[in-house]
């Protein structure tokens, strides 16, 4: 197999090619189904693959304490990379045309530690995949299921003394993105993705490090989206944030930003009020300043590493700080993601908070992934 598919199933990260992820990524979207106009959303189907898509993810992201108050963090992602429009003709039971990467990662607060590891498989003899009904999406050893209902869901990873078995027990509704689920990323028709979230998800489990087994609780978000394009030409990343704020409210926002600079007009977010429902935000909506910066001693990237947020139509003026500085994930794709702790108001009551920071498009030989 070409590409990504090109590397034997199990092989370590440090043996990975970057140029092989930046040729998938580069590669027209032509053959591919687009996201073009909103869509009736059907589940659990959709929860599912769509594999007339060039990429896909499943993404969840938490924040937990053990019942003393220790704090913890962790990622579990996994990707869909689709290598042709056409399944594979071969009669081979190894032939796909679908590539799966996941990545896993845990942030020690108190321990002021950050693990990140990462795993590639191609689409075949259960190697990985996703089944929507009942859910199931799996690289290895590491996945997410649920045995009947969407919840409750189990995830599972484990890399170099760091693991999790939590149990997701669901909570809040499901929310469609953008116009009705369609996320527009630029203005050229099509480039653009199908994007839902379940953004507060009640946790508990397990969480390990190499100093032992903890018990832990919190907050999860998932969030799913599909594609067949990149950005465009004159944008070089984003800066995304998933916010779940101590009066119930939850924010998700993300800056798309130009070659220039500036922000791209078509940034936009979504405020879902503590009673599940949603409203969406404009680039007009929010104002985002970059307060702080911190330079990765690994691959010398410049961070913004702390920030406040403002969202004047809902009376919400944050600072978001990461709990850690260096919670840069250099792997095939080299971005920064980190748990992040929130002091403000909102609503004009105080409040605190936690989320989850994505930058991607600031390292050096990075790549920017197809949000």
């Amino acid at each position: 197999m070409a590409a990504a598919g090109a590397a034997a199933d199990g092989e370590s990260p440090g043996q990975r090619p970057r140029s092989d992820i930046v040729e998938l990524l580069g590669a027209a979207p032509q053959g591919f189904a687009r996201a073009m106009l909103p869509r009736p959303f059907r589940f659990p189907g959709d929860h599912g693959a769509h594999n007339d898509f060039r990429s896909e993810w499943w993404y969840y992201t938490g924040n937990l304490a053990t019942g003393g108050g220790r704090r913890f963090a962790f990622q579990l992602t996994f990707f869909r990379f689709a290598l042709s429009p056409q399944a594979p003709v071969r009669a081979s039971a190894w032939a796909s045309n679908q590539v799966y990467m996941a990545h896993f990662a845990v942030t020690d607060v108190a321990g002021e530690r950050f693990h990140a590891a990462e795993r590639f498989s191609r689409g075949a003899l259960e190697l990985a995949g996703v089944e929507a009904d009942p859910f199931r999406v799996w690289v290895g050893n590491w996945q997410a299921s649920a045995a009947g209902a969407f919840f409750p869901q189990t995830l599972r990873a484990d890399d170099g003394g760091y693991a999790i078995d939590l149990r997701l027990d669901g909570g809040k509704p499901l929310i469609l993105n953008g116009d009705a689920g369609l996320s527009q990323k630029s203005a050229e028709p099509g480039n653009a993705s199908y994007y839902y979230s379940i953004p507060r998800i009640a946790v508990s489990g397990s969480l390990a490090t190499p100093d032992g087994l903890w018990q832990v609780d919190g907050a999860a978000w998932f969030d799913r989206e599909w594609s067949s394009s990149a950005l465009a030409a004159d944008q070089v990343g984003w800066d995304w944030f998933a916010l779940q704020l101590s009066d119930g409210r939850d924010l998700m926002v993300y800056r798309l930003r130009s070659r220039d600079g500036g922000t791209d007009p078509h940034s936009a977010g979504t405020l879902v009020e503590a009673s599940g429902q949603a409203r969406g935000l404009g680039a007009q909506d929010f104002i985002l300043d970059e307060l702080d910066h911190w330079r990765s001693p690994g691959s010398g990237a410049r961070y913004p590493s702390r920030w406040r947020l403002r969202v004047p139509g809902a009376a919400i003026d944050v600072e978001i700080i990461p709990e850690i500085p260096d919670q840069e994930l250099d792997l095939a794709f080299r971005y920064w993601e980190g748990a992040s702790r929130v002091t403000g108001t909102s609503a004009s009551a105080q409040v605190s908070g936690h989320g989850h920071v994505e930058l991607t498009g600031y390292a050096p030989g990075g790549v920017v992934m197809p949000r």
